[in-house]
């Protein structure tokens, strides 16, 4: 149950980056009421919901690509950018760290990338 509305979070969270940027198209007069939004994240969630419904295993597939893009971004990139932007002021201890993190996220991401793969060769022998 907790795992659900974990997901319904995130599930949030991805779409208002886009909302947003969909309601700032629409002229400032327009948006003066509150239906122009409502039917915006309406149809995300409506198109989501039809996608997800046309792919027999979505859910794999975002697994897949949770696998690589998130570890990417959240733990490799943020290291990889403050090593080569500070790259003269970085002591040792922060180095090191920076590599055992971009090393963990790598780790992370192959077995996890391994892991959609697999269930999702499995899925198509069925």
């Amino acid at each position: 149950m907790v795992s659900f509305f974990l997901q319904e979070k995130t599930y949030a969270l991805t779409l208002t980056p886009l909302a947003m940027s969909l309601e700032e198209l629409i002229p400032s007069r327009h948006m003066k009421t509150h239906l122009y939004p409502i039917m915006i994240r309406t149809t995300l969630v409506l198109s989501t919901l039809c996608v997800a419904l046309s792919i027999p295993f979505f859910g794999l597939v975002m697994a897949l690509i949770g696998s690589l893009l998130t570890m990417l971004v959240s733990l490799i990139l943020p290291c990889v950018c403050f090593l080569s932007i500070l790259r003269d002021k970085v002591t040792r201890i922060q180095g090191l760290l920076c590599i055992f993190i971009i090393t963990i996220g790598a780790v992370s991401s192959v077995c996890g990338t391994i892991s959609s793969v697999s269930k999702i060769i499995d899925k198509l022998n069925q």
